[in-house]
């Protein structure tokens, strides 16, 4: 018997209908490679395959620098390049640490799960990051959400939690951009509340760094440094490599290196993901016209958008054009990428119902023709929908 063939015993026939229901409420995920033109990417300023980035790679190769790191930082794993990296994106950054985490997602586990104490509470933005979510899990303190970007609604958490005999520390946390909607989160009213309130705040600024900010520094660059502000920068996305920066207090860096299991337990990042990481950093100094360009080409989609669709934009290098229902907007993604064009649906759960949706990511991987051919196939596809 071909073992395909073969019935499924009761321990896999259980995921089978899993993934069946999944099949049923069409959220069922694959894998699939990137084709066609770049419209889905995180790679905003196009380092991902730059010369510079090879360049740098190649050099710390023929230096001797390893491709693996061959332990956790805290046994052998800790590599010069690692700590190299450190010092110089503390400064790039103007924070008092950093400390490097193999992603940002181990490094928002981490956090979370390290920081807020029994007796703190957090508070976070209804639309931040599952991996936000999933360290809030695996920590000691109570959480509550607030309504999206309201830094009111924050604040009469805070006061409510207090009434009710709340003694310890609230963790402000949110996203200074955020990845689905493209839109800000209001940095200002934030900071003054987390001062007002003796609270901490952290700021994951993973769509932002590189973007926005002097020299690429993110939108909280004038909040680094501050005492009761941590901000988390991610690698894989505008820097075009992989890990996280986590800047912050170095008490609190501190306490991560020896608390936080995601840093203490794993591998430690290739040191060539460090030396990698370092050309990035003076990469967006050295060349802030890859900032420039991306800022008209993100004008240009926006008021593309606007004329041949109707829709707004957020701002920012992303732009969700929301469908409605998980199908349709499956039906358009596949039409786009018949037409040669990278374009996802994203869908429920990572989405709320009824606002599946496109994430169109405007990158320096394409130019002002491939904008026009992208949004004309997208009102063809709408249209014949």
């Amino acid at each position: 018997m071909n073992p395909k063939d073969r019935p499924l015993s009761y321990g896999l026939e259980r995921y089978a209908r899993l993934l069946e229901d999944l099949d049923t409420k069409q959220a069922r995920r694959a894998l699939r490679s990137g084709s066609g033109i770049d419209f889905t990417s995180n790679d905003y300023l196009g380092l991902a395959g730059s010369p510079r980035l090879a360049a740098a790679t190649m050099r710390a190769l023929e230096q001797g620098v390893p491709c693996g790191s061959g332990g956790s930082r805290l046994l052998r794993g800790n590599h010069p390049e690692h700590e190299r990296l450190e010092h110089e994106a503390a400064r790039f950054f103007n924070a008092e640490r950093v400390l490097l985490f193999g992603s940002g997602y181990a490094a928002n586990l981490g956090i979370l799960s390290t920081l807020p104490q029994r007796g703190d509470l957090v508070l976070h933005d209804e639309h931040i990051h599952a991996s936000a979510h999933d360290g809030i899990k695996l920590g000691r303190a109570g959480a509550t959400a607030f309504a999206h970007n309201d830094a009111g609604a924050a604040e009469d958490a805070i006061k409510s939690w207090r009434r009710a005999g709340g003694a310890g520390t609230p963790w402000i946390v949110v996203e200074s951009l955020y990845s689905m909607d493209g839109d800000f989160a209001p940095l200002a009213d934030l900071r003054a509340l987390a001062q007002s309130a003796e609270a901490m705040l952290l700021i994951d600024e993973a769509h932002a760094t590189g973007v926005f900010g002097a020299a690429g520094r993110g939108l909280a660059a004038e909040y680094e440094g501050c005492p009761e502000i941590l901000v988390l920068h991610t690698g894989g996305k505008a820097l075009g490599v992989s890990g996280a920066l986590v800047a912050g207090a170095a008490l609190l860096c501190d306490f991560l290196l020896n608390r936080a299991r995601p840093f203490i337990f794993a591998t430690a990042p290739s040191p060539l993901i460090a030396a990698a990481l370092s050309e990035s950093l003076r990469i967006l100094k050295d060349e802030p016209e890859r900032r420039a360009r991306l800022g008209k080409l993100c004008d240009y989609a926006a008021g593309r958008l606007r004329a041949e669709l109707g829709r707004s934009s957020p701002g920012s290098q992303i732009l969700p054009f929301i469908v409605g229902e998980s199908g349709p907007a499956l039906e358009v993604a596949a039409k786009l990428r018949a037409a040669g064009f990278d374009v996802r649906a994203i869908r429920p759960p990572t989405v709320a119902p009824g606002t599946a949706r496109l994430r169109i990511s405007i990158t320096l991987n394409v130019d002002e023709a491939a904008i026009d051919a992208l949004l004309a196939s997208l009102k063809d596809a709408v249209i014949l929908q």
